[in-house]
């Protein structure tokens, strides 16, 4: 139930990187291990948007930036592909997880709240080994109930409509979705979020909207294709409501998900 990604494009490069430079530079890959208890699963789309929260807060996290003790590492990821990787555990293995340094953030389901916990990124065939062992892949997850209507307030990451993704990847997708727009956000814009607790929603867009949403100028997750789906897939648009008024460019009616 785990997926491993890259996106092909940084907005906020400076350094003008190919992505051949990139795929010479050393790699590094994000953890993050959702907790699957197997008679306490937790609902998909909470699992989706809990791992996308997860990933805003280990970049706004203080000792992710300037001489924070994750700085480097951190740096290092994004100035390669930006690889996430998503594993499961329960029990034991879950407390053993808890113990290595990262941060724990959970759900908002109340019926089947996930928890997700994300670690500083590591070389990719460097994980620690409470980590290394865990399942990259197993059970998949489903909604109870159909998630409700996003709101339009608040950022809304776009799943394809078009692409079949295991919760695994679809949980690494919308961290790059979050991701990408986050980057893209000014300072004031991401106090703004942080001071929100990062509220989003993850949802499918309805067909006759995904075109649309893609070619408005909103950040795009293109896939490099290392798992379940093909190079260059468009699989999620972030559609934050700051960066929805700077692109001017969705001009269709307003997506409602499913």
């Amino acid at each position: 139930m785990s997926s491993e990604d890259t996106r092909e494009i940084r907005p906020d490069s400076t350094l003008g990187h190919e992505i051949s430079s990139r795929d010479a530079a050393p790699q590094f890959v994000l953890p993050l291990v959702v907790r699957i208890e197997k008679t306490a699963p937790p609902a998909r789309t909470d699992a989706l948007e809990t791992a996308a929260r997860a990933v805003l807060a280990i970049l706004a996290d203080e000792r992710s930036t300037g001489d924070g003790e994750w700085a480097a590492a951190v740096r290092d990821w994004q100035d390669a592909r930006i690889r996430k990787v998503v594993r499961r555990a329960r029990g034991a293995e879950w407390r053993k997880a808890g113990t290595l340094p990262g941060i724990t953030v959970t759900g908002t389901d109340p019926d089947a709240e996930a928890e997700v916990r994300v670690f500083p990124p590591v070389p990719l065939d460097g994980w620690p080994r409470e980590l290394a062992k865990l399942q990259v892949s197993g059970t998949e997850l489903d909604d109870p109930r159909p998630p409700a209507a996003p709101d339009p307030a608040h950022p809304v990451l776009w799943l394809s409509p078009t692409l079949e993704m295991s919760a695994g990847k679809a949980m690494a997708q919308a961290g790059h979705g979050a991701q990408l727009a986050w980057l893209r956000l000014s300072e004031a814009q991401r106090e703004a979020w942080r001071a929100s607790g990062f509220a989003l929603s993850v949802r499918t867009a309805d067909p006759a909207d995904w075109r649309a949403l893609t070619a408005s100028g909103l950040p795009v997750v293109r896939d490099a294709g290392f798992t379940e789906i093909a190079p260059g897939s468009c699989t999620v648009v972030a559609d934050h409501p700051a960066l929805r008024e700077r692109a001017g460019r969705w001009t269709g009616r307003r997506p409602t998900g499913r």
